[in-house]
Protein backbone atom coordinates (compact mmCIF):
# COMPACT_ATOMS: atom_id res chain seq x y z
CA UNK A 1 0.00 0.00 0.00
CA UNK A 2 1.14 3.27 -0.68
CA UNK A 3 0.77 6.30 1.66
CA UNK A 4 1.61 10.34 1.44
CA UNK A 5 3.31 12.33 4.41
CA UNK A 6 4.62 15.32 5.38
CA UNK A 7 7.23 13.75 7.39
CA UNK A 8 8.71 10.29 7.43
CA UNK A 9 11.23 9.65 10.38
CA UNK A 10 12.79 6.15 10.24
CA UNK A 11 13.91 5.55 13.94
CA UNK A 12 12.03 5.32 17.20
CA UNK A 13 15.01 7.02 19.66
CA UNK A 14 15.61 10.07 20.64
CA UNK A 15 15.83 11.74 17.84
CA UNK A 16 13.77 10.01 15.69
CA UNK A 17 11.23 10.28 18.92
CA UNK A 18 11.85 14.05 19.10
CA UNK A 19 11.31 14.78 15.24
CA UNK A 20 7.85 13.14 14.92
CA UNK A 21 6.31 14.46 17.63
CA UNK A 22 7.49 17.83 17.27
CA UNK A 23 6.29 18.00 13.17
CA UNK A 24 2.77 16.34 14.37
CA UNK A 25 2.17 18.79 17.41
CA UNK A 26 2.77 21.39 14.07
CA UNK A 27 0.20 20.36 12.29
CA UNK A 28 2.14 17.70 9.89
CA UNK A 29 1.24 14.42 9.03
CA UNK A 30 3.69 11.76 10.52
CA UNK A 31 5.01 8.11 9.81
CA UNK A 32 7.50 6.79 11.94
CA UNK A 33 9.15 3.87 11.47
CA UNK A 34 11.28 0.90 13.50
CA UNK A 35 12.48 -2.79 12.80
CA UNK A 36 13.09 -3.20 16.59
CA UNK A 37 10.73 -2.67 19.58
CA UNK A 38 10.14 1.04 19.77
CA UNK A 39 12.02 3.37 22.26
CA UNK A 40 15.77 3.20 20.73
CA UNK A 41 19.10 2.33 21.97
CA UNK A 42 18.82 4.71 25.39
CA UNK A 43 15.69 3.37 26.59
CA UNK A 44 15.89 -0.22 25.63
CA UNK A 45 19.76 -1.31 25.17
CA UNK A 46 21.93 1.41 26.62
CA UNK A 47 22.03 4.59 29.19
CA UNK A 48 18.65 3.24 31.07
CA UNK A 49 19.13 -0.18 30.78
CA UNK A 50 22.84 0.47 32.15
CA UNK A 51 22.52 2.92 34.95
CA UNK A 52 20.02 0.44 36.49
CA UNK A 53 23.33 -2.56 36.77
CA UNK A 54 26.00 0.80 37.37
CA UNK A 55 23.51 1.43 40.14
CA UNK A 56 23.71 -1.78 41.55
CA UNK A 57 27.16 -2.34 41.21
CA UNK A 58 28.06 1.36 43.66
CA UNK A 59 26.02 -0.24 45.99
CA UNK A 60 28.34 -3.17 46.47
CA UNK A 61 31.39 -1.01 46.02
CA UNK A 62 30.88 1.54 48.28
CA UNK A 63 29.94 -1.26 50.91
CA UNK A 64 33.41 -2.74 50.36
CA UNK A 65 35.24 0.80 50.61
CA UNK A 66 33.27 1.62 53.66
CA UNK A 67 34.43 -1.87 55.53
CA UNK A 68 35.86 -0.76 58.80
CA UNK A 69 34.53 2.58 58.43
CA UNK A 70 31.37 1.37 60.17
CA UNK A 71 29.77 -0.77 57.68
CA UNK A 72 30.11 -4.72 58.03
CA UNK A 73 28.31 -7.55 56.72
CA UNK A 74 28.20 -9.56 53.37
CA UNK A 75 26.12 -8.28 50.40
CA UNK A 76 26.60 -9.62 46.77
CA UNK A 77 24.44 -8.87 43.50
CA UNK A 78 21.85 -11.66 42.58
CA UNK A 79 22.42 -11.37 39.02
CA UNK A 80 19.22 -13.08 37.47
CA UNK A 81 17.28 -10.87 40.20
CA UNK A 82 18.81 -7.95 38.87
CA UNK A 83 18.19 -8.20 35.64
CA UNK A 84 14.55 -8.86 36.32
CA UNK A 85 14.48 -5.60 37.95
CA UNK A 86 16.20 -3.91 34.78
CA UNK A 87 13.23 -5.58 32.75
CA UNK A 88 10.74 -3.42 34.87
CA UNK A 89 12.24 -0.48 33.11
CA UNK A 90 13.24 -1.62 29.55
CA UNK A 91 9.90 -3.86 28.80
CA UNK A 92 7.09 -1.52 29.06
CA UNK A 93 8.97 1.16 27.31
CA UNK A 94 8.32 -0.10 23.45
CA UNK A 95 4.56 -0.31 24.04
CA UNK A 96 4.62 3.10 25.91
CA UNK A 97 6.57 4.73 23.26
CA UNK A 98 4.33 3.45 20.56
CA UNK A 99 1.45 4.44 22.31
CA UNK A 100 2.53 8.27 22.57
CA UNK A 101 3.06 8.05 18.90
CA UNK A 102 -0.49 6.74 18.20
CA UNK A 103 -2.02 9.08 20.86
CA UNK A 104 -0.39 11.99 19.00
CA UNK A 105 -1.58 10.92 15.72
CA UNK A 106 1.59 9.63 14.26
CA UNK A 107 1.22 6.53 11.94
CA UNK A 108 3.30 3.77 12.92
CA UNK A 109 5.41 0.80 11.45
CA UNK A 110 7.55 -1.77 12.22
CA UNK A 111 10.00 -3.57 9.50
CA UNK A 112 13.15 -2.32 8.13
CA UNK A 113 13.13 0.55 5.89
CA UNK A 114 14.71 0.79 2.24
CA UNK A 115 15.04 3.64 0.29
CA UNK A 116 13.07 3.52 -3.32
CA UNK A 117 13.98 6.96 -4.58
CA UNK A 118 14.68 10.64 -3.37
CA UNK A 119 11.54 10.20 -1.63
CA UNK A 120 10.19 7.24 -0.91
CA UNK A 121 10.93 4.21 1.47
CA UNK A 122 9.60 0.55 1.40
CA UNK A 123 8.41 -1.18 4.55
CA UNK A 124 7.57 -4.68 4.28
CA UNK A 125 4.61 -3.93 1.69
CA UNK A 126 4.11 -0.69 2.41
CA UNK A 127 5.56 2.51 0.78
CA UNK A 128 5.88 6.00 2.33
CA UNK A 129 6.36 9.02 0.46
CA UNK A 130 7.47 11.57 2.50
CA UNK A 131 7.84 15.63 1.55
CA UNK A 132 10.99 15.13 4.37
CA UNK A 133 12.48 11.93 5.39
CA UNK A 134 14.82 12.02 7.93
CA UNK A 135 16.95 9.20 9.10
CA UNK A 136 17.42 8.36 12.83
CA UNK A 137 18.63 4.82 13.03
CA UNK A 138 21.38 5.00 15.72
CA UNK A 139 24.43 3.20 15.70
CA UNK A 140 25.09 -0.33 15.70
CA UNK A 141 28.52 -2.75 16.75
CA UNK A 142 31.23 -1.88 14.34
CA UNK A 143 32.52 -4.29 11.98
CA UNK A 144 36.11 -5.46 13.35
CA UNK A 145 37.52 -7.89 10.57
CA UNK A 146 38.17 -10.39 12.95
CA UNK A 147 38.26 -13.76 12.65
CA UNK A 148 35.37 -15.19 14.61
CA UNK A 149 33.82 -11.96 14.83
CA UNK A 150 30.69 -13.50 14.89
CA UNK A 151 31.20 -14.92 18.75
CA UNK A 152 31.15 -11.66 20.10
CA UNK A 153 28.22 -10.58 22.28
CA UNK A 154 26.61 -7.09 21.76
CA UNK A 155 26.04 -4.59 24.36
CA UNK A 156 22.54 -5.20 23.85
CA UNK A 157 22.67 -8.82 24.70
CA UNK A 158 24.73 -8.46 27.74
CA UNK A 159 22.50 -6.40 29.00
CA UNK A 160 19.95 -8.99 29.09
CA UNK A 161 22.17 -12.18 30.17
CA UNK A 162 20.17 -14.05 32.35
CA UNK A 163 23.07 -15.44 34.06
CA UNK A 164 26.56 -13.57 34.70
CA UNK A 165 29.21 -16.03 32.60
CA UNK A 166 32.47 -16.26 35.01
CA UNK A 167 35.43 -15.01 33.00
CA UNK A 168 34.42 -11.62 30.51
CA UNK A 169 37.03 -10.63 27.74
CA UNK A 170 36.25 -6.96 26.72
CA UNK A 171 37.34 -6.36 22.96
CA UNK A 172 38.11 -2.33 22.96
CA UNK A 173 38.40 -0.02 25.17
CA UNK A 174 35.69 2.76 25.26
CA UNK A 175 32.58 3.84 27.29
CA UNK A 176 31.49 -0.10 26.68
CA UNK A 177 34.58 -1.52 28.31
CA UNK A 178 34.73 0.66 31.28
CA UNK A 179 31.42 0.48 32.18
CA UNK A 180 30.44 -2.99 32.00
CA UNK A 181 33.87 -4.40 33.19
CA UNK A 182 33.23 -2.53 36.36
CA UNK A 183 29.57 -3.77 36.62
CA UNK A 184 30.81 -6.77 36.08
CA UNK A 185 33.47 -7.00 38.63
CA UNK A 186 31.36 -6.19 41.17
CA UNK A 187 28.95 -9.18 40.64
CA UNK A 188 31.96 -11.51 40.85
CA UNK A 189 33.28 -11.84 37.20
CA UNK A 190 36.99 -12.27 36.40
CA UNK A 191 37.52 -9.18 33.64
CA UNK A 192 40.00 -8.38 31.19
CA UNK A 193 40.02 -5.55 28.65
CA UNK A 194 42.05 -5.85 25.48
CA UNK A 195 42.49 -2.46 23.26
CA UNK A 196 44.80 -2.27 20.61
CA UNK A 197 45.21 1.11 21.05
CA UNK A 198 47.82 2.72 23.77
CA UNK A 199 45.02 4.51 25.43
CA UNK A 200 41.80 3.49 26.59
CA UNK A 201 38.89 6.42 26.12
CA UNK A 202 41.36 8.26 23.84
CA UNK A 203 38.39 11.52 24.11
CA UNK A 204 38.90 11.79 27.90
CA UNK A 205 42.05 13.67 29.90
CA UNK A 206 44.86 10.99 29.87
CA UNK A 207 45.98 12.39 33.32
CA UNK A 208 42.64 11.69 34.69
CA UNK A 209 42.22 8.25 32.50
CA UNK A 210 45.11 7.01 34.25
CA UNK A 211 44.26 7.41 37.62
CA UNK A 212 40.87 5.85 36.92
CA UNK A 213 43.10 2.77 35.19
CA UNK A 214 44.73 2.26 38.50
CA UNK A 215 41.24 2.44 40.36
CA UNK A 216 40.19 -0.33 37.23
CA UNK A 217 43.20 -2.36 38.31
CA UNK A 218 42.82 -2.15 41.88
CA UNK A 219 39.75 -4.14 41.59
CA UNK A 220 40.29 -6.78 40.11
CA UNK A 221 39.81 -5.77 35.61
CA UNK A 222 43.12 -6.55 33.75
CA UNK A 223 43.39 -3.70 31.28
CA UNK A 224 45.72 -4.82 28.57
CA UNK A 225 46.63 -1.58 25.82
CA UNK A 226 48.57 -2.05 22.38
CA UNK A 227 46.87 -5.49 21.86
CA UNK A 228 45.18 -6.08 18.79
CA UNK A 229 42.45 -9.17 18.90
CA UNK A 230 42.84 -11.35 15.59
CA UNK A 231 40.53 -13.95 16.42
CA UNK A 232 37.96 -15.54 18.53
CA UNK A 233 37.66 -19.15 18.88
CA UNK A 234 35.48 -21.79 20.19
CA UNK A 235 31.94 -21.80 21.81
CA UNK A 236 30.57 -20.22 24.99
CA UNK A 237 31.83 -20.96 27.80
CA UNK A 238 35.11 -22.36 26.32
CA UNK A 239 36.02 -19.18 23.99
CA UNK A 240 40.02 -18.90 23.07
CA UNK A 241 40.72 -14.87 22.26
CA UNK A 242 44.30 -14.45 20.41
CA UNK A 243 45.81 -11.07 20.55
CA UNK A 244 48.89 -9.49 19.31
CA UNK A 245 50.90 -8.00 22.12
CA UNK A 246 54.63 -6.48 20.57
CA UNK A 247 54.04 -8.39 17.57
CA UNK A 248 54.36 -11.66 20.30
CA UNK A 249 50.47 -14.09 20.02
CA UNK A 250 49.02 -14.36 23.30
CA UNK A 251 46.15 -16.34 24.26
CA UNK A 252 43.14 -15.29 26.44
CA UNK A 253 40.60 -17.99 27.99
CA UNK A 254 36.90 -16.43 28.65
CA UNK A 255 33.38 -17.65 29.24
CA UNK A 256 32.19 -14.60 26.83
CA UNK A 257 33.36 -12.18 24.74
CA UNK A 258 31.98 -8.84 24.69
CA UNK A 259 32.45 -6.38 21.41
CA UNK A 260 33.52 -2.94 23.00
CA UNK A 261 35.31 -1.86 20.47
CA UNK A 262 33.00 1.11 18.76
CA UNK A 263 29.64 1.56 17.26
CA UNK A 264 29.30 2.84 13.20
CA UNK A 265 25.62 4.30 12.12
CA UNK A 266 23.47 1.76 11.14
CA UNK A 267 22.82 2.57 7.50
CA UNK A 268 23.76 -0.37 5.59
CA UNK A 269 20.71 -2.03 4.45
CA UNK A 270 18.55 1.47 3.68
CA UNK A 271 20.20 1.52 0.30
CA UNK A 272 20.80 4.79 0.58
CA UNK A 273 21.98 4.71 -3.22
CA UNK A 274 18.77 4.79 -4.33
CA UNK A 275 17.86 8.23 -3.05
CA UNK A 276 21.33 10.20 -3.77
CA UNK A 277 22.02 10.27 0.30
CA UNK A 278 25.75 10.20 0.74
CA UNK A 279 27.15 8.69 3.54
CA UNK A 280 30.54 7.30 5.10
CA UNK A 281 31.84 5.45 8.37
CA UNK A 282 30.51 8.38 10.47
CA UNK A 283 26.87 8.52 9.34
CA UNK A 284 25.23 10.34 6.81
CA UNK A 285 26.85 13.82 5.15
CA UNK A 286 24.95 16.53 6.90
CA UNK A 287 25.46 20.28 6.56
CA UNK A 288 24.77 22.58 9.76
CA UNK A 289 21.38 22.12 9.85
CA UNK A 290 21.41 18.33 9.38
CA UNK A 291 20.43 18.31 5.85
CA UNK A 292 21.30 15.63 3.32
CA UNK A 293 24.08 17.50 1.51
CA UNK A 294 23.30 15.56 -1.66
CA UNK A 295 19.71 15.58 -1.00
CA UNK A 296 17.57 18.22 0.37
CA UNK A 297 14.39 16.19 1.12
CA UNK A 298 16.45 13.73 3.72
CA UNK A 299 17.41 15.01 7.19
CA UNK A 300 19.88 12.72 9.50
CA UNK A 301 20.04 13.52 13.18
CA UNK A 302 21.81 11.47 16.48
CA UNK A 303 24.20 8.52 15.82
CA UNK A 304 23.29 8.17 12.03
CA UNK A 305 24.39 11.94 10.91
CA UNK A 306 28.29 12.80 10.34
CA UNK A 307 27.61 15.72 12.36
CA UNK A 308 30.70 16.13 14.41
CA UNK A 309 28.51 15.99 17.66
CA UNK A 310 28.90 13.32 20.19
CA UNK A 311 27.08 9.68 20.85
CA UNK A 312 25.09 10.98 23.46
CA UNK A 313 21.55 10.60 24.56
CA UNK A 314 20.85 14.76 25.07
CA UNK A 315 22.51 15.38 21.52
CA UNK A 316 19.99 13.05 20.21
CA UNK A 317 17.31 14.77 21.46
CA UNK A 318 18.82 18.52 20.50
CA UNK A 319 19.33 16.89 17.17
CA UNK A 320 15.90 15.88 16.63
CA UNK A 321 14.19 19.19 17.71
CA UNK A 322 16.71 21.02 15.84
CA UNK A 323 15.84 18.78 12.66
CA UNK A 324 12.13 19.61 13.34
CA UNK A 325 12.47 23.15 13.36
CA UNK A 326 14.07 23.44 10.12
CA UNK A 327 11.75 21.27 8.43
CA UNK A 328 8.64 23.72 10.25
CA UNK A 329 10.81 26.83 9.24
CA UNK A 330 13.04 26.31 6.49
CA UNK A 331 16.58 25.46 7.88
CA UNK A 332 16.99 28.49 10.01
CA UNK A 333 18.58 26.49 12.82
CA UNK A 334 22.02 25.53 12.89
CA UNK A 335 23.79 22.71 15.50
CA UNK A 336 25.50 24.50 18.48
CA UNK A 337 27.50 21.63 20.63
CA UNK A 338 29.23 24.17 22.62
CA UNK A 339 29.06 22.77 26.20
CA UNK A 340 28.49 18.96 26.05
CA UNK A 341 29.35 17.07 28.50
CA UNK A 342 30.09 13.24 28.40
CA UNK A 343 30.35 10.41 31.37
CA UNK A 344 31.69 7.23 31.55
CA UNK A 345 29.76 5.25 34.05
CA UNK A 346 32.64 3.35 35.57
CA UNK A 347 33.52 3.45 39.28
CA UNK A 348 34.01 6.33 39.99
CA UNK A 349 32.55 7.85 36.67
CA UNK A 350 34.95 9.53 34.51
CA UNK A 351 33.29 13.04 33.28
CA UNK A 352 34.66 15.63 30.41
CA UNK A 353 32.95 19.39 29.24
CA UNK A 354 34.27 21.61 26.74
CA UNK A 355 37.50 21.43 25.25
CA UNK A 356 40.89 19.15 26.72
CA UNK A 357 44.37 20.75 27.25
CA UNK A 358 45.36 19.43 24.08
CA UNK A 359 42.63 21.36 22.21
CA UNK A 360 42.79 24.75 23.88
CA UNK A 361 46.74 24.75 22.83
CA UNK A 362 45.34 23.89 19.05
CA UNK A 363 43.55 26.89 18.85
CA UNK A 364 45.95 29.18 19.94
CA UNK A 365 44.03 29.87 23.69
CA UNK A 366 45.99 31.10 26.58
CA UNK A 367 44.77 29.35 29.32
CA UNK A 368 45.09 28.33 33.35
CA UNK A 369 44.74 24.38 34.96
CA UNK A 370 43.60 24.23 37.79
CA UNK A 371 44.18 20.55 38.59
CA UNK A 372 44.49 18.62 42.29
CA UNK A 373 44.04 15.27 43.56
CA UNK A 374 41.07 15.46 45.34
CA UNK A 375 40.79 11.75 47.45
CA UNK A 376 41.71 13.46 50.53
CA UNK A 377 38.45 16.53 50.03
CA UNK A 378 35.76 15.61 52.82
CA UNK A 379 33.13 14.79 49.27
CA UNK A 380 35.82 11.75 48.83
CA UNK A 381 36.86 10.45 51.93
CA UNK A 382 33.35 10.48 53.89
CA UNK A 383 32.46 7.99 51.23
CA UNK A 384 36.50 6.39 50.71
CA UNK A 385 36.92 7.23 47.12
CA UNK A 386 40.56 7.13 46.49
CA UNK A 387 40.32 7.95 42.55
CA UNK A 388 38.98 11.74 43.14
CA UNK A 389 40.77 14.48 40.83
CA UNK A 390 39.73 17.48 38.36
CA UNK A 391 40.94 19.82 35.87
CA UNK A 392 39.22 23.29 35.20
CA UNK A 393 40.57 25.07 32.04
CA UNK A 394 40.29 28.69 32.68
CA UNK A 395 40.96 31.63 29.91
CA UNK A 396 43.45 34.10 30.91
CA UNK A 397 41.91 37.49 30.90
CA UNK A 398 38.16 36.83 30.29
CA UNK A 399 37.92 33.91 32.85
CA UNK A 400 35.77 31.51 30.36
CA UNK A 401 35.78 28.30 31.37
CA UNK A 402 37.25 26.31 28.41
CA UNK A 403 37.16 22.36 29.89
CA UNK A 404 36.38 20.61 32.88
CA UNK A 405 37.24 17.14 33.31
CA UNK A 406 36.33 15.24 36.60
CA UNK A 407 36.84 11.63 37.96
CA UNK A 408 35.45 10.71 41.02
CA UNK A 409 32.00 11.00 43.58
CA UNK A 410 28.95 11.91 41.34
CA UNK A 411 31.60 13.41 38.33
CA UNK A 412 28.22 13.29 36.17
CA UNK A 413 25.89 15.74 37.93
CA UNK A 414 29.28 17.79 38.77
CA UNK A 415 29.71 17.71 34.86
CA UNK A 416 25.94 19.14 34.46
CA UNK A 417 26.97 22.09 36.40
CA UNK A 418 29.83 23.00 34.53
CA UNK A 419 27.93 21.96 31.06
CA UNK A 420 25.66 25.10 32.18
CA UNK A 421 28.61 27.36 32.78
CA UNK A 422 29.95 26.73 29.07
CA UNK A 423 27.13 27.06 27.52
CA UNK A 424 25.37 30.04 29.47
CA UNK A 425 28.74 31.30 29.14
CA UNK A 426 28.98 31.72 32.94
CA UNK A 427 32.27 33.13 33.57
CA UNK A 428 34.87 31.37 36.41
CA UNK A 429 34.86 34.23 39.36
CA UNK A 430 30.68 34.53 38.66
CA UNK A 431 30.75 30.46 39.44
CA UNK A 432 33.12 30.61 42.20
CA UNK A 433 30.94 32.85 44.28
CA UNK A 434 27.42 30.68 43.65
CA UNK A 435 26.27 29.99 46.81
CA UNK A 436 25.98 25.88 46.64
CA UNK A 437 24.61 23.61 49.28
CA UNK A 438 27.23 22.68 51.55
CA UNK A 439 28.38 19.92 51.91
CA UNK A 440 27.80 19.22 48.30
CA UNK A 441 30.14 18.70 44.96
CA UNK A 442 29.37 21.40 43.45
CA UNK A 443 29.99 23.66 46.97
CA UNK A 444 33.92 22.15 45.81
CA UNK A 445 33.96 24.17 42.63
CA UNK A 446 34.59 27.36 44.48
CA UNK A 447 38.11 25.59 45.02
CA UNK A 448 38.42 24.36 42.31
CA UNK A 449 38.18 27.45 40.22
Amino acid sequence: MKKSFDVVVIGTGEAGSAVAMQCRAAGRTVAIVDSRPFGGTCGLRGCDPKKVLVGAAEIIDRKRRMEGRGIAGDLRIDWPELIRFKGTFTDPFPRHREDGFVQAGVETFHGRARFLDARSIEVGEDVLDGAHLVIAVGAWPARLGIEGENNLTRSDQFLDLPELPRRIVFVGGGYIAFEFSHIAARAGATVTILHRGAQPLKHFDQDLVARLLERTSDVGIDVRTGTKVTSVEGTPGNFKVTALTDSESEVFEADMVVHAAGRAPELDDLDLSAAGVEFDRRGVRVNGHLQSVSNPAVYAAGDAADSGGLPETPLAQYEGGLVADNILEGNQRTADYLGMASVVYSIPALGAVGMTEQEAQAKGLSFTVNQADTSGWYSARRVAEPASMYKILVEEGSGKILGAHLLGPEADELANVFALAIRADVRADALKHALFVYPTQASNMAWML
